[in-house]
């Protein structure tokens, strides 16, 4: 008997929890039907996957060589169905995106609407995950599309640079800097009361990292793990923050002041799966984003394109 797919996918499920009975709950089967399915596929196989003797079940040195296959396997299937079903004409169709929470506040809303202007039928599934997690869900066919920032990538992802980011200092109308149009030296957020993201996010660290380069000590007032919660913080009171100057276009009574030494920028990056099926969601909603890069963004945010 040759494997079948659904041994493919049972196989999959025990080696994720390690466990006969959490697989089987998962998949909504019998633990003694899903011990009988990978028994059958070891026969057809023709040598054990499983090590079925400690605690947990764990790969055998064949159940690890085979196991990357099977999820290659699976993952093709699911990108050929989604080939027939996808409509050229854009009518309809989905589209699987994840953003950096940083875009969560000024890139998402843009987007969406243009999109949704343009191709009402499409369905966006939008996720907001750190980038450690936007990767690994490109490369199991999770995701489409994750927008992120460029650097060294997994193995296996296509990387488009789209714009770059610049990070300052964002006041409200309450803080006595608000009409400051000149560059505050760095060493003044020592004295400067702020509100930052917390040391979860990627943002933060990048800022810190700056801080700590030029001997500056922030006074650090309040930590928040959301973006709004900071624009809207400095919005009602005289504290200060450091996010993309980005968020302070389109919300009145924010203003960003630049920063000397200014924080490095950060290049906004289009991830994708090499070699993976591209749907015409996916197409449209690139070809969207670069339009945006082009037409909204001040000319020495661009990249050049390659």
């Amino acid at each position: 008997m040759a494997p079948e797919l659904r041994h493919l996918r049972y196989l999959l499920a025990v080696a994720e929890h390690g466990n006969f009975t959490r697989a089987a709950e998962e998949l909504h089967i019998s633990q003694p039907t899903l011990s009988q399915q990978i028994r059958q596929l070891e026969r057809a196989i023709g040598t054990p996957l499983l090590d079925r003797g400690g605690r947990a079940v764990r790969l055998t040195d064949a159940g690890a060589a085979y196991l990357p296959l099977a999820r290659r396997a699976l993952q093709d299937l699911a990108a050929a169905e989604r080939a027939v079903h996808d409509v050229t004409d854009l009518s309809r169709g989905t589209l699987r995106l994840a953003v950096t929470p940083t875009f969560t506040a000024y890139l998402v809303g843009p987007l969406t609407a243009l999109l949704h202007e343009r191709h009402p039928g499409i369905a966006l599934h939008l996720r907001e995950l750190p980038q450690d997690r936007i990767e690994p869900a490109l490369l199991t066919d999770e995701l489409d599309l994750g927008i992120a920032f460029h650097g060294a990538h997994l193995p296996g992802l296509s990387a488009t640079d789209l714009f770059t980011e610049h990070l300052n200092l964002v006041v409200g109308d309450l803080h006595p800097r608000a009409a400051r149009a000149t560059p505050l030296p760095l060493g003044e957020l020592a004295t400067t009361r702020l509100a930052l993201l917390s040391g979860d996010f990627a943002t933060r660290v990048h800022i810190d990292a700056h801080f700590t380069r030029h001997a500056v000590r922030p006074d650090v007032a309040v930590e928040a793990t959301s973006i709004n919660a900071l624009t809207e913080i400095v919005r009602h009171t005289p504290l200060a923050t450091v996010l993309p100057d980005a968020l302070t276009r389109e919300r009145p009574g924010l203003h960003a002041i630049p920063l000397d030494p200014a924080l490095p920028t950060r290049t906004v990056t289009l991830l994708t799966r090499e070699n993976g099926y591209r749907s015409a969601a996916a197409r449209a909603f690139t070809e969207l984003i670069h339009e945006w890069t082009r037409t909204q963004l001040p000319p020495h945010e661009h990249q050049l394109k390659g």
